[in-house]
This record gives structure tokens, sequence and C-alpha cells, in this order.
């Protein structure tokens, strides 16, 4: 059983770790010290088939989900997804989806932050070939109260919201109906959204998860008991990180028992590369791209590219535990 932890801890070590203003305001300079542990033996493979990823671009299509989990927890959901049409461009409201079936990645946000400020990341998976579903958080998003205990009830958000997205796979009439491989999903997120990334793999695993990617996360509240299947993780954080230190990450990343990678940038900040375009951002999408299509789809090609893209323009170094 994972150590419970009581909301004054959850706020405190939040509150510590100055996990406020996620988004692209940088947060106060703060200093956690987190002693690393030693590494665990890695799971021998993950539990995707082998197969391979398409090599096409796809356009891109974006609709809104409007979910309330129990009554009280509104959680509208921005999904992109690859859609038929010519690739580039903007993101088409409600397109057509293309043909095929891809993958999904349910996408949490930081704190004071919302899913479109990651835009620029998240339509290149989908046009890469996954379905990217990011809710917004009833609290923790920009306009909300701001409530950071909040965090410890956003890991059942996304298993909620990742129900209710693989339905639409089986609803007659859906613009992504017999498009969703629904054995097939991953969970990824930012900061605060990191936070609850691993929490879906520990406190509240859900076994649907067959990949994670970690984007300067920390395991404060929901603790590093990883459980259920393997389910390979990418970690990736700056060095120069201002909000949540780097060793803290580290130290998560160190207790993942099964295979893993962490990709480093020394000139990192809290993420900010992830909000606008420039060489960073290639190198992280390139990287995350790679990833998910080795842990989803199963493309060990994909898989061997890995380390390449990460090493583009000497601005990232990568631990390959894969």
């Amino acid at each position: 059983m994972p150590r419970r932890v009581t909301p004054a801890l959850l706020a405190s070590a939040l509150l510590t770790t100055g996990l406020i203003g996620c988004s692209d305001d940088a947060g106060p300079t703060q200093q956690v010290t987190a002693p690393v542990p030693p590494t665990q033996a890695a799971a021998p493979t993950p539990r995707v088939p082998a197969g391979s990823a398409p090599e096409r671009a796809f356009a891109v299509g974006v609709r809104q989900l409007e979910l309330n989990r129990d009554g009280v927890r509104p959680l509208p959901v921005t999904v992109w997804y690859p859609a038929a049409g010519k690739p580039g461009g903007r993101p088409a409201r409600s397109a057509e989806g293309a043909t095929g079936r891809f993958p999904v990645v349910m996408f949490s946000h930081g704190l004071s932050a919302r899913p479109t400020d990651y835009e620029r990341l998240l339509t290149r998976w989908a046009a890469a070939g996954f379905v990217v579903a990011a809710p917004t958080f009833p609290h923790t998003a920009r306009g909300g109260d701001g409530n950071v205990l909040d965090v410890l009830n956003q890991p059942a958000d996304v298993s909620y919201a990742l129900t209710q997205v693989l339905a639409l796979d089986a609803e007659a009439g859906d613009p992504l109906a017999g498009r969703l491989a629904t054995d097939r999903v991953a969970a990824a997120g930012h900061s605060a959204g990191g936070v609850t990334t691993i929490g879906l793999f520990t406190a509240g695993r859900d076994e649907r998860l067959d990949a994670g990617v970690v984007f300067a996360g920390t395991a404060l509240g929901v603790g590093t008991a990883y459980a259920g299947a393997a389910a390979p993780q990418l970690f990736v954080h700056g060095e120069a990180d201002e909000v949540v230190e780097y060793a803290a990450g580290r130290a998560v990343y160190d207790r993942v028992p099964w295979p893993k990678a962490m990709l480093s940038l020394p000139k990192g900040d809290h993420g900010r590369a992830l909000l606008s375009d420039g060489a960073a951002l290639r190198v992280v999408s390139d990287t995350t791209v790679e990833f998910l299509r080795w842990s989803l789809y199963g493309d060990e090609t994909a898989k061997g590219r890995i380390p390449t893209d990460a090493a583009r323009d000497d601005l990232a170094t990568l631990d390959n535990r894969l």
C-alpha cells in the first residue's frame, strides 16, 4: 500500500518547492534537496507488442469535450487528433478524423496553465499519429481558485476523462469512432501535471496506461511506489529549473523500476521551451514523439532514433535505460 500523504503535508511540500506558476511565468527560485536512491533493476520489456508507427505526418483536428466527474468537477477536455487533409497549418475545428487507429495520450497541464499553452508540443504529437486529450482541471488551471491541494484529485480526473475519451471509439457518428487504439494509452504532464502523471503510475495507478512522459515533475503527494505492469517512462527536466529543482526530478526518475530514460537540458528552465517554438522544443518534441512511437506503437526503429534526436544541437543529454 502506498504511504498516505495528508493534505497538510502535501500543501507544505508543494509550497516549499514553489510549485506555483507552472505555465510561462517563472516562479520564485526554491531549493529542494532530495537524496537519490539506488537505481532499481528495470523490467525487461513493455507490454505493447511490436509494430510500426505511421511514417507520414497528419493534418490535425481539434475539438472540445464537456465532461464533469461526479457532477461537481467540471473537466472540459481539449482533444487534438490526426485528421484527414493536408498536413501543416493550424488545427482544424471538428475536422474529419484520419483513417487508422491511433494511440491515446492524456496530457495534464501545470498550475495556472491551460492545455492550449502547450499546443505547439501537443499538435506535433497529434501530427505524428496520436490522439492527445488534455483536461482543464477545475481548481489548478489559470482562472481557477489555485487550490494546490486539488492536485491530489487530478489522477482520478485523468482516469475518468480517459474512460470518456476511449468510449468515443464505439460511439456511432463520432469523428473518432473506430479510430482509437483503446489498448495503447500513455499519460504525460508538466510540473503539477507531472505530479498528476506520476500519481497515475503510483498511488492512483491506472492499469490501462502503457507509458508515461513527465516534464519537470516531482512525486510530492503521490509517492514513488510504482505499481502494476511495466510501463516505460521518459522524464524531461531542465537542469536550471527555477521551480522544481532538477535533483528532485532525478530522484523520482531513479525510483522508476521499469524501462526509462531522462532527457536533461543543461540550460533548461522550468519549461518555457515547451511553450514557444525553438531549437529546444524541437529536441524535446522529436525525442518524445519517438518515445511514444516505440512505447505505444511498439516501433523498435523509433526506439533506435531516440538517442540521435536527444543529441541534436547539443542542447540535451540522455540517460537511456530503455
